[in-house]
């Protein structure tokens, strides 16, 4: 076993085991019996500190720990992650586990998950063996993420679809989706979060991990905030006695067939948020602005607003160009 000196003046012994580097140090030089028994007895305090625990079994335990303060979507979706893990892996001594165990797991669900899945899937494994095992480091290669373009919604777009839903149960819930609000905070609105124009938004509408509809906090504290919606949707709200009675679901399986109908690209009710970010964009409303408006901790929803503004001014540019060239080219 090789004795090192440190830069110190101490002296160290390393040993690999189980993909994992242990070290022991000593002030003076140890003798090879010295070392030995030194590093012996490191490895058994690991031993007796490792005690018998499956991965399932601490899964329960971190999903169990975080259950009071993560939402009740992501608790659901820890779930969803656990039924999609392998027995031979749950019932493996989490101790026992490796960071090649974990590549293979990884593996294998990228073959038939997409990236984001498969992140997700290693979020939750990492997080769990974190928790529980701190001395495993992990170096696990991804698949690479997949760059989408999401699709905005136009003013036509928008124009046909609340004409359509003029004077159904639907209306609201999509003039309010329009004004920024998620789908679960639309659902869990009540009259008294209306005081005039003003929508105070505290609360939304999720599944538990037992898929029931529940009233929780909203998921972060940037969420909490008033949105200003026009007065006669305010008063419309007041008249009827509630904003929305129906399911969340029925919302987007409206706005799915509205969209079929009309002949309109498809895209769900979250993207009303960006076609509300990118309208206050175009008159110049200040970035931060937008994201308290819209309850957005992060500015990733603006990157996404900027590249689809771009992309439109590029496209019109090379049509100008290309319609120069033509105009050369056909040029007698």
């Amino acid at each position: 076993m090789k004795i090192e000196k440190l830069p110190s003046g101490s002296y160290r012994i390393r040993k690999m085991y189980k993909g994992q580097m242990y070290t022991v140090t000593f002030d003076g030089k140890p003798t090879q019996k010295e070392a030995m028994q030194a590093m012996a007895a490191e490895l058994d305090k690991v031993q007796q500190k490792h005690q018998c625990m499956t991965f399932q079994a601490a899964a329960e335990k971190y999903m169990e720990s975080k259950k009071n303060v993560l939402s009740p979507s992501t608790i659901r979706g820890y779930a969803s992650i656990m039924r999609q893990i392998p027995e031979s892996f749950l019932s493996k001594n989490l101790y026992d586990v490796t960071s090649m165990d974990v590549q293979k797991e990884i593996n294998r669900m990228a073959e038939k998950c997409s990236s984001k899945s498969v992140r997700n899937h290693h979020g939750f494994l990492s997080a769990v063996l974190g928790a529980f095992y701190p001395e495993l480091k992990l170096s696990t290669t991804l698949p690479q993420k997949v760059k989408k373009e999401p699709y905005i919604p136009s003013d036509e777009d928008i124009r046909q679809i609340m004409e359509y839903a003029k004077g159904t149960v639907y209306e609201i819930p999509l003039v309010l989706a329009c004004h920024g609000l998620r789908r679960s905070e639309i659902c869990a609105l009540t009259l008294e979060d209306i005081d005039g124009d003003v929508v105070r938004i505290t609360k939304a509408m999720v599944q538990d991990e037992n898929y029931k509809w529940v009233i929780k906090t909203t998921k972060t504290t940037a969420s909490t905030r008033e949105v200003v919606i026009p007065e006669e949707i305010a008063d419309q709200i007041r008249l009827q006695g509630y904003v929305y009675k129906g399911y969340p679901g029925e919302i987007t399986k409206f706005l799915y067939s509205t969209e079929k109908k009309l002949g309109i690209p498809h895209f769900s009710i979250h993207k009303l948020r960006h076609y509300f970010a990118s309208k206050l964009s175009s008159i110049n409303v200040p970035d931060a602005d937008i994201m308290r408006m819209g309850g957005w901790e992060t500015d990733h929803v603006m990157k996404s607003v900027y590249r689809h503004s771009m992309t439109a001014k590029n496209r019109d540019a090379q049509r100008k160009i290309s319609r120069q060239l033509v105009d050369t080219i056909t040029e007698k």
